[in-house]
């Protein structure tokens, strides 16, 4: 009877391990906004996400104590018209990085309770189906700035 519990608890053990390991392996770095002008309720933010695991995920959802609503858009071209789509759930293959950017897929905040400042910045949390939550902090820069980083500033005019 010893043996089994040995087993059941190194088998749970093993499990807990690898839901470490997958939460680990998955990340989100570089998370930027822009400020908002005043009266607005909608903003943007974006980030990279980097799956470093050997499966896939999915982002089931997002929020932020700052909007009543965050969701996935894509910026979708039909002619001269861009429009934007929700992408639901955003799908992150094994070993993919997504970056979320002004002019293609980005987090939607809706709902603000206040427009978004320069210089503060906005908690988001990112629900994952297998690394479960990743929490983030959006810097707010200055309209028409970004976070300057060299992997955004190739972004402009998109």
């Amino acid at each position: 009877m010893n043996h089994i519990r040995t087993l059941a608890l190194g088998a749970i053990l093993g499990l807990a391990a690898m839901g470490a390991t997958a939460q680990s392996a998955l990340t989100a770095t570089g998370a930027w906004s822009r400020a908002t002008p005043p009266g607005t309720t909608v903003g943007a933010a974006y980030l990279v996400i980097d799956n470093r695991a050997s499966r896939s995920d999915r982002l089931l959802s997002a929020s932020s104590p700052r909007a009543t609503r965050v969701e996935v858009h894509a910026t979708v071209h039909e002619g001269d018209t861009a429009r934007m789509k929700r992408v639901d759930p955003l799908h992150v293959g094994a070993g993919e990085r997504i970056e979320l950017e002004p002019g293609g897929m980005h987090l939607m905040l809706m709902g603000l309770d206040a427009p978004l400042r320069e210089g503060e910045q906005v908690p988001l949390v990112l629900r994952f189906e297998v690394a479960g939550e990743v929490r983030v902090k959006a810097r707010v820069y200055a309209p028409g700035e970004d976070a300057g980083s060299e992997d955004h500033s190739h972004h402009h005019g998109h």
